[in-house]
């Protein structure tokens, strides 16, 4: 069983950076494709950023994109999410998500428990 534990969350003026990390535990961190997702108050959840399991390939909201970037440490099974020029509408619970491909059509989605971000204006 995989768990998944975020940090890093907090409040943060509009311009500002913060790093989100997310430690698994339970898995084989190098087999996990990784992603980061969030949810606003109101608003489905959805795909911030993501990277294959190798860390050889990565994809971006287009929100994000060139703003944000995810990051591993295969060695830490550690996943990150440097985020900078936040803006007000970054703010939401940030999750992070890993899956495990088992077969070509069966997946296996863990996820932590989230940590706010709240950027102010």
């Amino acid at each position: 069983q995989v768990q998944l534990v975020e940090s890093g969350g907090g409040l943060v003026q509009a311009g500002g950076s913060l790093r989100l990390s997310c430690a698994a535990s339970g898995f084989t961190f190098s087999n996990l494709r990784m992603s980061w997702y969030r949810q606003a108050p109101g608003k489905e959840r959805e795909l911030v950023a993501a990277m294959s399991s190798a860390g050889g390939s990565t994809n971006y909201a287009d929100f994000v994109k060139g703003r944000f970037t995810i990051s591993r440490d295969n060695a830490k099974n550690t996943v990150y999410l440097q985020m900078n020029s936040l803006k007000s509408e970054d703010t939401a619970v940030y999750f992070c998500n890993a899956r495990y491909r088992y077969s070509f059509s069966n997946v296996d989605d863990y996820w932590g428990q989230g940590t706010q971000v709240t950027v102010s204006s």
